[in-house]
């Protein structure tokens, strides 16, 4: 006896084939029975994890027909073992391979000491560069109004300065606002230091200790982790375990995102 097919399907009732689309890094997509957005992070056998915009992670199987990019319904499938350039900056930006620094702009952006123009770099770095935004540091926050003076900020050339424990009522605050005007924006973090704008997951420690009044912050830090008293050493591993934005505190990535727009704006 003959064999026939069991599916009596129409052929204009079947589901139209939907293109595949690698699961690559940085890939943005929705998935539709839950309304998730996010960018995918990490993809492995049988899942796909989406990081949405508040840095929220899920774990979704890769099924056909499963997400929408663009709006368009996708079968995610997973990459190629080929190695994949990066398709965000560390800030999370989306990066632009082989694009050229763009000549430096009049404005710029200070901070207080070398170890946050350090980490404003690791994370911020290829952003700048493709801006044109330099940034400075100024040891300290006493000379600030003359420096502001000295620069003398305009419409084609702001300057935007980000402080440590800017608080109110401190001399921090003060000096900010006597300096702040229509082109000239100062903004800061809660932290004592920038060391403390690293998540402290990320350095491998279960907090920032508390240093008790009248102690070199860096150096009670250290000693108080047991880690040698050299603060440079110990900045240096600090430094080392920041990856991307992840790693900073919300209060750090506002503030520079911020500055960064400032200068940045059209005259």
């Amino acid at each position: 006896m003959r064999q026939y097919s069991a599916d009596l399907t129409p052929p204009w009732k079947k589901p139209k084939p939907v293109p595949e689309v690698a699961a690559e890094p940085g890939l943005v997509v929705e998935e539709p029975r839950t309304g998730f957005c996010g960018a995918v992070i990490r993809c492995e056998a049988g899942t796909v994890t989406l990081e949405d915009r508040f840095g929220k992670h899920r774990v979704f199987p890769l099924e056909p027909r499963g997400f929408l990019l663009e709006g368009r319904v996708v079968t995610l499938v997973r990459p190629s073992s080929a190695p994949v350039r990066p398709s965000r900056t560390a800030s999370g930006s989306v990066a632009v391979p082989g694009a050229r620094a763009r000549v430096a702009r009049a404005g710029r952006i200070y901070v207080e000491g070398r170890h946050d123009a350090e980490l404003v770099e690791r994370v911020w770095g290829d952003d700048l560069r493709i801006e044109g935004v330099v940034v400075e540091y100024l040891e300290g926050i006493d000379d600030l109004p003359a420096i502001v003076e000295e620069f003398d900020p305009g419409a084609d050339a702001r300057l935007g300065v980000l402080v440590d424990h800017l608080v109110p009522g401190t001399k921090e605050s003060r000096i900010a606002e006597a300096v702040t005007s229509e082109y000239a924006l100062v903004v800061g973090h809660p932290y004592i230091d920038v060391w403390e704008a690293v998540k402290p997951a990320s350095v491998g420690i279960p907090g920032w200790p508390r240093v008790p009044r009248g102690q070199d912050w860096k150096t009670g830090v250290c000693r108080a982790l047991g880690w040698p008293d050299n603060t440079g050493a110990a900045w240096q591993r600090i430094l080392g375990s920041v990856r991307s934005y992840r790693d900073l505190e919300p209060e750090l990535l506002g503030r520079v995102e911020e500055l960064i727009d400032f200068v940045t704006a059209p005259e």
